[in-house]
């Protein structure tokens, strides 16, 4: 017999028949990297047991949009309008040359980082997301062969690929927004994507994955989205094309192709079941039937969208259209639990109180990204499947008759107590091995005040910092 871990808990979030099942006072046995049985007991012998009382254990949540650096949405969150504020590129910035506003090895530790932040939230798979803001143009392979290692090391399941893009969007000082391209440089990134997922597929035991990471629609040219589709279809892995986010971005896309960003992808053939789109908050009607028929998968962000105002409309009849949705967390904190919660409350907002159910957010949550990456053996804990768990403790929640259910109404990521990735144990008791939280967080915050010292060179007229970020209320000179 190889070594087996029984878990038991209040609650065990099961899977039979297609279905996620609840088990009160269920039990969870690992062997290897696998589920081996799943159920209200077990007889067979046992190497180690875990009791974790009052707590949920669920199959470990799917995060197909993960931030993979410092978050930067506080920069813009009472901080407008975008163009005056340097989340776009002034022509000035642009014309003496856009630079890489972290050093190298500030990138690698960006990615650990952010990837522990993943696994303290329960999050067993991930596909890393960055800003190209702060790039002098894309992603380089050099910083995702760092993340591979960091992914390997800590032990969290990823799907990787460098960004890449033909073009950018530039301000002049009146906040005239316009898109700049260079398809060659596009090009030459997407060759090095290629290059690198034909090398990282199914390494590190298989915990590493390729998939390619096209920028924003308004950003990437036909040719550069073709190529893309075509590569990644004979390798046989995902797409992620952010795309119907912003009005801008709509404005740009129809500008330049006389139709929406959706709509564009499908004429020129690059709309695909492998592809996967966050966010789709700026969508029509005719846009989601176009998902839909193509088989590919929404990528709902509610966190972020909210912070800008914006909700997916709606969650309820992309569902009843039969596209697939899966969940992305886009920002710090990655919490996919109070994703969930949002997801939850922007559906009631934009539908009804009956427009959607708790176990509806929590499929897409774990169902809807196995789905999306084509995974049957990830998102459940059924025998079989891979040894993906998250903990959640619910000894500081309130009452609760349902897990699920009190998910969405008084937890959050921080609840989460224990991981398991791959039957390895890479979180307990909120401790992940070989981190230092204290002292990575001084890390990051030293290079965030780095970066919002260099924040005047990218923003139009070059302001003081000063003027830039406003503070909540008047500082108080000591």
């Amino acid at each position: 017999m190889s070594d087996r871990t029984l878990l038991t808990a209040r609650w065990v979030i099961g899977h039979q028949d297609g279905h996620h099942v609840v088990f009160e006072n269920g039990v969870v046995v690992l062997e290897g990297t696998r589920v081996l049985h799943v159920g209200a007991t077990f007889t067979g012998e046992v190497t180690q047991r875990i009791d974790y009382g009052q707590a949920i254990i669920s199959p470990g949540f799917i995060d197909l949009d993960a931030l993979s650096d410092l978050d930067t949405t506080i920069l813009g969150y009472d901080n407008g309008p975008a163009w005056k504020k340097g989340r776009v590129w002034p022509e000035t910035y642009v014309a003496r040359g856009p630079y890489e506003m972290y050093a190298p090895e500030e990138l690698a530790f960006q990615k650990r980082h952010a990837f522990a932040q993943l696994i303290r939230n329960g999050i067993t798979t991930a596909l890393p997301i960055a800003s190209l803001f702060y790039r002098a143009w894309g992603e380089t392979v050099a910083e995702f062969d760092a993340a591979a290692q960091a992914a390997q090391d800590l032990g969290l399941r990823v799907y990787l690929g460098p960004a890449y893009r033909s073009g950018g969007q530039v301000t002049d000082a009146a906040g005239n927004i316009r898109a700049v391209y260079d398809e060659a440089r596009g090009l030459e990134g997407l060759e090095q994507a290629a290059g690198f997922a034909g090398r990282i597929e199914k390494t590190a035991g298989g915990l590493v994955r390729a998939m390619f990471a096209p920028d924003r629609i308004e950003t990437c040219t036909q040719a550069l989205l073709q190529r893309t589709a075509d590569i990644a279809s004979d390798m046989g892995v995902p797409v992620r094309q952010h795309c119907s986010q912003s009005p801008t971005e709509v404005r740009l896309v129809r500008e330049q192709h006389g139709c929406a960003p959706i709509e564009w992808l499908d004429r020129i053939g690059a709309l695909r079941s492998n592809w996967l789109l966050p966010h789709g908050t700026e969508a029509t009607e005719a846009e989601f039937d176009l998902i839909a028929e193509a088989g590919a998968t929404l990528v709902h962000c509610p966190l972020v969208s909210a912070r800008h105002g914006a909700m997916l409309r709606s969650f309820p009849k992309c569902r009843a259209k039969g596209i697939n949705i899966g969940l992305g967390t886009d920002t710090h904190p990655a919490d996919m639990i109070l994703n969930m919660q949002i997801g939850m409350m922007t559906a009631r907002l934009a539908d009804g109180v009956d427009a959607v159910r708790s176990e509806q957010m929590f499929d897409a949550a774990t169902l809807g990204g196995a789905q999306a990456l084509n995974r049957h053996d990830l998102g459940r804990l059924m025998p079989g499947a891979k040894a993906d768990i998250a903990v959640i403790d619910l000894r500081t929640n309130m009452q609760t008759t349902d897990p699920v259910q009190t998910l969405m109404t008084s937890s959050s990521g921080r609840d989460v107590r224990d991981v398991w990735i791959d039957g390895r144990h890479v979180m307990k008791d909120g401790v992940i091995p070989g981190i230092d939280a204290g002292k990575d967080a001084a890390r990051a915050q030293a290079q965030f005040d780095g970066l919002i010292e260099k924040y005047p060179d990218r923003t139009t007229s070059h302001p003081p910092v000063s003027e830039i970020f406003t503070p909540s209320y008047r500082r108080v000179a000591p």
